[in-house]
């Protein structure tokens, strides 16, 4: 395990963990927020093995 000490925002930390997708890169961390489990789940499916920038294009045509 790897820990990087940090301030999150008290309101993303008050999200169920379900509901967040997280991932990270060499210089960022993006959290992206779900209504459900469910639409997580197919987010991870959808995006496996894409980069960031196709991640977060792919959520903001599907999810947002």
């Amino acid at each position: 395990m790897i820990c990087i000490k940090t301030t999150i925002p008290k309101g993303i930390c008050e999200i169920n963990d379900e509901l967040k997708a997280i991932y990270h890169s060499k210089d960022t961390i993006c959290i992206w927020v779900f209504k459900s489990r469910f639409e997580r789940n197919r987010f991870m499916d959808e995006t496996m093995g894409m980069l960031k920038k196709e991640r977060t294009d792919h959520y903001i045509s599907n999810y947002k």
